[in-house]
């Protein structure tokens, strides 16, 4: 099941290089998607398994990145053919392999139970996704993909010397280095203190760099305003969570290594700063994806905040996992529609979307209530829970920050936000009343479902995610 949850969208890639035509290629975007989460979903169902020597498996946090990224691929492929029929003048053939090639890696990363085996396949993630940023072949998607892949290929490499660094602190003790996960763990309260910590902050600088934490993040705004929508939304939803699963394993060595007081301390800072850093850009932001990538930002933050926080903000930073990862599903691909539409992605060119494109609107406003925490929404439930943590653990001056800087991103995003759905759309006045846009169902329903299941994550919670959650978590405070 391991290998084939890698074959099947390895397998699409290849085939739609070979596939003659684009709307063959875009057919191939949902079925791929659907089978591949048809698998992820019977994969939850069966017991752990390890395959090529404990090289792969599927623990609780492999599972519940790997159910994230492939719910988000799919309603991103059911979207992706229509999109792809708007941009004709561009062959799909290398962005619908591309597609299949970048769930590959982050399938990989989630199985990935080698720390070496795990940095290729982040690296891969980098490599795969580049030219789907360049789809449009502007100068400015040029720009952004070069960005992209010079300071994420910084960061990887800063994360390469950390795990060079935590083999090392196996081998100055006298034990064999090892970068296989479980051999880390069972070594970890032996393992030498201060190479321990210098790996843990090379680690979290260069995983930190791909996951998009504040000060490392300067990629990450360029990279998913320049992308089209449905990547955009893999990049904030999905391929952000892989990095941030990566540093989590390297948390949960220095947890077995009952040393975790360091890390939190550091995880704290870097996941506020990055809440303040997103705050600052966010006010009177021009450029409506753009704000969104800074909104992925914070949202990187909140969850490293969690884990620093730690008890029950732990289960809180998994569950924001599933509800932001959704989210931004939802922002990124309702605002593929208003790109569409107005042909632009500054803020001030796009009024009345209400009026407009009202379901892509309607589903774009709710998406900014979500996440930006206003209940019944699933993040709601997940950002509550940090903070009811944060206080019953003492933290009264991190809740405070945190909850000061929420404030100031509800008001920036807001105000970009309701001026972009209300008033009256460009050209329209008196006489010349501007009629509704034929909103085809492809590009609606795909928002619609992502909405409903992040509307339900705030009600309910089923029992089988509740479980993994709470899996998950305990591998987290694995010293606890």
């Amino acid at each position: 099941m391991l290998l084939a949850l890698l074959m099947v969208p390895l397998g699409a890639a290849l085939l739609a290089l070979a596939l003659p035509t684009d709307r063959l290629r875009a057919a191939l975007l949902p079925v791929g998607g659907a089978v591949q989460l048809g698998l992820v979903l019977l994969a939850l169902r069966l017991p752990e398994t390890v395959s090529l020597g404990g090289w792969l498996a599927l623990d609780g946090l492999g599972r519940l990145i790997l159910l994230v990224v492939s719910v988000l691929f799919f309603f991103s492929a059911i979207y992706t053919p229509r999109y792809l029929a708007q941009h004709a003048a561009h062959s799909n053939r290398v962005f619908v392999a591309g597609m299949f090639a970048f769930l590959a890696m982050m399938t990989l990363v989630s199985e990935a139970h080698h720390l070496g085996l795990m940095w290729v396949a982040i690296e891969a993630t980098t490599l795969t996704s580049a030219p789907l940023i360049y789809f449009e072949k502007s100068p400015r998607s040029l720009e952004a993909t070069w960005k992209y892949l010079v300071l994420c290929s910084v960061g990887i490499a800063i994360a390469l010397l950390g795990t060079f660094f935590l083999a090392y602190s196996a081998l100055q003790v006298g034990l064999s280095p090892s970068l296989a996960l479980s051999d880390l763990l069972r070594d970890a309260p032996h393992l030498s203190r201060p190479w321990l910590h210098t790996a843990f902050v090379l680690l979290i600088v260069g995983y930190g760099t791909k996951m998009g934490l504040a000060p490392m993040h300067a990629w990450l705004p360029d990279a998913h305003s320049e992308a089209p929508s449905p990547v955009s939304a893999l990049l904030s939803g999905a391929l952000l969570n892989c990095a941030f699963l990566a540093i989590l394993r390297f948390f949960q060595i220095c947890g077995a290594a009952h040393d975790a007081g360091f890390a939190r301390h550091l995880m704290i800072l870097l996941g506020l700063v990055s809440i303040a850093v997103a705050a600052v850009f966010m006010i009177r932001q021009r450029d409506y994806k753009r704000m969104l990538a800074y909104s992925s930002i914070e949202h990187m933050g909140i969850l490293v905040l969690g884990v620093g926080i730690g008890g029950a903000a732990v289960f809180g930073a998994l569950l924001h996992v599933i509800n932001n990862g959704l989210t931004k599903g939802v922002l990124f691909l309702s605002a593929g529609n208003i790109h569409l539409a107005y042909g632009t992605k500054e803020a001030r060119g796009v009024t009345g979307a209400l009026r407009r494109i009202p379901i892509s609107a309607a589903l774009f406003l709710i998406g900014f209530l979500a996440i930006t925490g206003a209940p019944p929404f699933g993040p709601f439930l997940s950002e509550f829970t940090i903070v009811r943590a944060a206080f019953a653990r003492g933290r009264y001056a991190v809740v405070t920050a945190f909850l000061v800087l929420s404030f100031v991103i509800l008001v920036g995003m807001g105000a970009t936000v309701l001026s972009m759905v209300h008033g009256s759309p460009p050209g329209e006045d008196s006489a010349n009343e501007i009629r509704p846009v034929r909103e085809p169902a492809s590009t609606v329903w795909p928002i619609v479902g992502l909405a409903s299941l992040v509307l339900l994550l705030g009600v309910f919670v089923p029992g089988p995610l509740a479980n993994l959650l709470h899996h998950a978590a305990s591998l987290v405070e694995v010293s606890r």
